[in-house]
């Protein structure tokens, strides 16, 4: 089982995040391409590789890039979403550090697609080394002519800055994240159809495209090959490659880019195997359903996972083996989400603080069986009823925790202490 690699293909490149060594390697030649065709046609091509977004949600991108007004009454953008603050996530960093130009390519061409001649690269406050690594790269963009007035006289326009978030995890929701970028306090925006998607009244009530920062990479790669090249990897509706961060118990943590649809199994070989016994995975960040080892016989695409009653979400694939406590592992998660919630609507501002409450309880010796339920009823109430998907975040994890896992809150709870710790000492004592 090998890596198949696309975004990460020249990524070991000495001196890749250079505009000359990048450009040794084709870098620009994408740009260059897309410039000679319509723009309708850089979009056609977008679509026929089935290219979905890498966020989390797997929109397909082709359709927030339709979407864009194809008239230039209003100003359009371009908003990269490089916040990548969801808990096991690390591939964005990996992107921006060591291949930024591939970035800043993708994101032209986007630009270009959809009429607009502004970009922001919305980064997390936490990622500093990153964002000197993009300033660096916009500089020798510009400089060489790929960003700026009159792109490779083309007579396209293209600006791309940067804007630093605050360390808040609500910004990586797109409307939270355009509050941010035009100075507002980062808060969730209602939703389509009850307010107008971004494609239409996004930053400052104009046309904008957000997507992040895999998904905006994927593009230079599109273009130069050709969409249907791209869709050929994967699967029939999970097309290309899809970097996973993983992390936990497992020998070799880190990046791995492979194909849709590899099975879940193989991606931990890739990993070096697992440390101990594995007894679960959560494959895209924490705010997905855990998957106990016995349902772990699955393919990593969109679908598959699905099917399995998780998500493949933003790749963020953390591996748990049977020195987990899944009650203690969960109280840590539903900390993290009542930490983060921006506090806009209730559902999650008081329901995730409940839980916590709850948590602590169980923990502390003095949980009820009646608790397991009240988690779940409180899972129902946030689920589905909040401004942004922060409370679906909050609520998923726990309920599957529960379905997967109710033995260990029962155990906990009749006897004060995790079920985890009592094997181990047992077994201790067994020796």
């Amino acid at each position: 089982m090998a890596e198949l690699k696309v975004l990460f293909k020249d990524i070991d490149v000495p001196g890749i995040q250079t505009l000359e060594v990048y450009e040794q390697h084709g870098g620009y030649s994408a740009l260059r391409k897309a410039l000679g065709m319509t723009r309708q046609q850089v979009i056609d091509e977008v679509k026929a590789s089935g290219l979905r977004g890498r966020g989390g949600a797997g929109f397909p991108a082709w359709i927030k890039w339709n979407g864009i007004p194809k008239d230039e009454s209003q100003p359009h953008y371009v908003q990269c979403n490089a916040d990548e603050g969801e808990p096991g996530t690390f591939k964005d960093r990996e992107l921006m550090l060591r291949h930024p130009h591939q970035l800043i390519e993708g994101i032209i061409i986007a630009g270009y697609a959809t009429l607009s001649k502004v970009g922001y690269i919305y980064i997390r406050g936490e990622y500093t080394e990153p964002a000197r690594v993009m300033r660096r790269a916009i500089d020798e963009a510009y400089r060489a002519g790929y960003l700026g007035k009159n792109i490779l006289g083309s007579g396209v326009d293209f600006d791309l800055y940067i804007h630093m978030g605050a360390g808040s995890y609500e910004c990586g929701e797109e409307s939270a994240m355009m509050s941010s970028i035009m100075g507002e306090r980062g808060q969730p925006r209602l939703k389509f159809p009850h307010a107008p998607l971004p494609t239409i009244a996004g930053l400052w009530n104009c046309p904008t495209l957000i997507n992040n920062v895999e998904t905006l990479s994927c593009v230079p790669a599109i273009i130069r090959n050709g969409g249907a090249w791209y869709a050929s990897m994967g699967t029939e509706k999970s097309t290309g490659t899809k970097i996973f961060s993983v992390s936990g118990h497992v020998n070799k943590p880190g990046n791995y880019e492979v194909e849709m649809g590899t099975p879940l199994m193989e991606l931990l070989e890739l990993a070096g195997g697992v440390k101990g016994k594995l007894k679960a995975v959560i494959p895209g960040g924490s705010s997905v359903p855990i998957l106990p080892a016995d349902k772990c016989d699955v393919n990593l695409d969109y679908e598959s996972l699905q099917a399995a009653g998780t998500m493949l979400g933003s790749g963020g694939f953390m591996v748990l083996n049977d020195t987990v406590c899944i009650v203690k592992f969960m109280r840590r998660t539903a900390a993290f989400y009542a930490h983060e919630s921006c506090g806009k609507c209730t559902p999650c501002r008081e329901g995730t603080r409940w839980m916590v409450k709850i948590f602590d309880r169980i923990l502390a010796g003095g949980g009820r069986m009646e608790d397991i339920d009240l988690l779940l009823d409180i899972c129902d109430q946030i689920d589905g009823r909040s401004y942004c998907a922060l409370g679906d975040a909050a609520a998923w994890p726990i309920r599957a925790s529960i379905k997967h896992f109710r033995h260990e809150y029962e155990y906990f709870i009749k006897h004060g202490h995790s079920m985890v710790e009592a094997q181990a000492e047992h077994s201790v004592g067994g020796r």
